[in-house]
């Protein structure tokens, strides 16, 4: 199998630069590997679209893994997309830091779900501060 040489690169912190395979490997039964490569690709680059805006946090808890977040997981979230119903966001409700499904509702104070049964919604009432501080763009964890 031929794949470009991964090379690392320095510019305000460490940058990897990875090969990128122009096929996509099935899940499912194997099949022969194609000996061709798209060339490198840039992680922050492809992961991180606002640079400037864009920060990490590592999850504690269970209540969003019906959204594929686990306990240990860390989320990239990026302040510059406006939240918006349905979006993932870290917001800061009742004093406290927390990653829930946004919904809004028409005339009515939004609610943070979570996304796991066992957890209540966090429903905000009038006057309660809720500060959303970003979107939730990717989750990394170990496989």
């Amino acid at each position: 199998m031929r794949c470009n040489e991964t090379r690392t690169t320095t510019t305000q912190g460490t940058s990897v630069i990875l090969p990128v395979f122009l096929w996509r490997i099935p899940a499912g039964f194997p099949s022969p590997a194609e000996d061709y490569t798209a060339g490198p690709i840039n992680l922050n680059e492809h992961l991180i679209h606002h640079p400037n805006a864009t920060f990490l946090l590592r999850v504690s808890g269970h209540s969003m893994q019906g959204a594929g977040i686990f306990d240990g997981d860390e989320i990239l979230v990026d302040r510059a997309i406006p939240p918006s119903d349905g979006r993932i966001v870290v917001a800061y409700a009742n004093s406290k830091l927390t990653v829930k499904r946004l919904r809004l509702r028409k005339d009515r104070p939004p609610v943070l779900l979570p996304e796991n049964p066992e957890f209540p919604a966090m429903e905000l009432r009038e006057g309660e501060e809720c500060q959303i501080w970003g979107v939730v763009t990717r989750v990394l964890h170990q496989v």
